[in-house]
């Protein structure tokens, strides 16, 4: 029997969410590190993952391994060492505030429905598109548009997973945001029916 998650969020002893906020029906596995990140319901994130200044939006699906928005270095000073900016580590002084706020300056925004590889690593600043898939092992350094596959290194478009008006159409229906008991009763029709005949169902923005 599969387990039963919950309007609150479900976090596994071993992972470490600080200053994060959590949906409902959210599931944090183990040994995933996440800070500063907004993470909408139904989102999911597997094991090992790390996660820092992020908005991650609703029924996304991130897979083992996965680094949004990892550490950066200052490459224009002289060192670019951490200990530049932690430096009361070091007993060097103070630590630099700025840095940090440079690092918190490049958000990393991830939409909804979004489905992210194993072992894909998302940097500063990209934004991803609703709907959007990141192949395994991809290194994803620019935005990827709504409803598009990328892989790669550095990612690049694959395809898209349905047309320009398909996608805007889903992104009008914005099913993501239907409640509970509307995904209920609606899922079999999003188990079943075509994408056109979702559309043509739904597309008057039934709620």
């Amino acid at each position: 029997m599969s387990k039963r998650l919950s309007e609150t969020p479900t976090v596994h002893d071993t992972a470490t969410v600080i200053d994060c906020t959590l949906g409902k029906w959210t599931e944090i596995y183990a040994h995933v590190t996440m800070r500063e990140v907004d993470f909408g319901d139904y989102s999911y994130i597997t094991k090992h993952g790390n996660v820092i200044w992020s908005t991650i939006g609703k029924f996304c699906s991130i897979a083992e391994g996965a680094r949004i928005n990892p550490g950066n270095h200052a490459t224009w000073r002289a060192a670019q060492h951490h200990f530049t900016y932690r430096a009361a580590q070091y007993d060097l002084g103070v630590d630099d505030g700025s840095f940090f706020q440079w690092r918190r300056d490049h958000w990393v925004t991830i939409g909804h429905d979004v489905w992210i590889g194993h072992g894909v690593t998302i940097l500063p600043g990209v934004t991803i598109g609703n709907g959007a898939v990141v192949g395994a092992g991809a290194v994803v350094s620019k935005d990827v548009d709504p409803y598009t596959i990328v892989g790669g290194v550095p990612a690049r478009p694959i395809k898209r997973r349905f047309s320009p008006t398909e996608a805007e159409a889903l992104m009008t229906i914005a099913w993501w945001d239907w409640s509970h008991a509307e995904l209920r009763a609606r899922l079999p029709d999003i188990r079943t029916l075509a994408i056109a005949a979702f559309i043509e169902k739904y597309g008057a923005c039934q709620t």
